[in-house]
């Protein structure tokens, strides 16, 4: 305001009016003309959140901007997001497929134990549900406990038995003969039914199954689906089925390979997995 009425009036008298002093004065002067040295971090973090779609809050974001040889401090980097009104979206709800007892009901051999030492030891899945201008679409992946990444997935328009076989089909095509990971889910109906058990056991895998109404034994996969709800799905708008399906065959691609996940040390899961079994 001073530097403003310059012109017009004696500094002294300026200075006077507004109870500075002299010196103060000139402090803030050198202050405000010397440049911004956040000036190039900032326009990265725009572009990275703006990348990533409003995705990565600020931990995600000081993860990337010191993959890119940027050294900064998390504090500083949430607070310059929030200066510039950048924060990372929210999570919702998801869709629950439990009808009450149907068949065989497995035991929960994973107890909440979400680590895995190698790829391919502990899988998770679940069945989400999405609604486009009246119609339904369901999303049926699995996940590799490893590393997080989405190993297979497969969509319906209706929450029918093929939704978790064909998906099951095609994660079990992935395994070398060797391998035979734990398979947990909730107590969904497609879960119990005979078709899907088989698939399991002529591979020898162990089946296992959240207790009755305890999402955080799945806890995992329900962080999933509020990640892809969150991150992409109420972030666009959907004119079909169709358009639903190639973004989410997009978003989980991104998921896989580009989206950093801290735990896996700033890297993506597929990074991370090639990393970690290259000689």
């Amino acid at each position: 305001m001073i530097q403003g009425l310059r012109p017009a009036y004696p500094l002294n008298l300026l200075l006077r009016v507004a109870g500075l002093s002299r010196s103060t004065f000139y402090y803030h002067v050198k202050a405000l003309s010397a440049p911004d040295k956040y000036a190039g971090i900032i326009s990265k973090i725009r572009a990275l959140h703006d990348h990533h779609k409003g995705r990565y809050g600020y931990r995600r974001i000081t993860a990337a901007l010191r993959q890119a040889g940027e050294l900064i401090n998390h504090k500083a980097v949430q607070r310059l997001m929030r200066k510039l009104g950048l924060q990372s979206v929210v999570r919702p709800k998801r869709y629950r497929s439990y009808r009450g007892a149907v068949g065989r009901i497995a035991p929960d051999l994973l107890q909440r134990q979400f680590q895995a030492q190698r790829p391919n030891q502990k899988w998770v899945t679940d069945v989400t549900e999405f609604r486009v201008n009246g119609q339904k679409l369901y999303l049926s992946p699995v996940m590799d406990l490893y590393n997080g990444e989405i190993v297979a997935w497969q969509t319906e328009r209706r929450p029918v038995l093929r939704l978790v076989t064909a998906m099951l089909q095609t994660a079990l095509s992935r395994l070398k003969p060797s391998e035979k990971p734990l398979l947990h889910s909730d107590q969904g109906w497609q879960y119990q039914q005979g078709s899907y058990r088989k698939l399991l056991q002529d591979r020898a895998i162990m089946q296992s199954m959240s207790r009755k109404g305890n999402c955080l034994d799945n806890a995992a996969m329900e962080s999933f689906f509020g990640t892809l709800k969150s991150e992409f799905f109420y972030l666009n708008r959907f004119d079909s089925i169709e358009q639903l399906q190639a973004g989410i065959r997009q978003y989980i691609h991104y998921y896989n390979h580009e989206r950093i996940k801290l735990k896996l040390k700033g890297l993506s899961p597929v990074q991370f997995r090639t990393q970690a079994l290259s000689p």
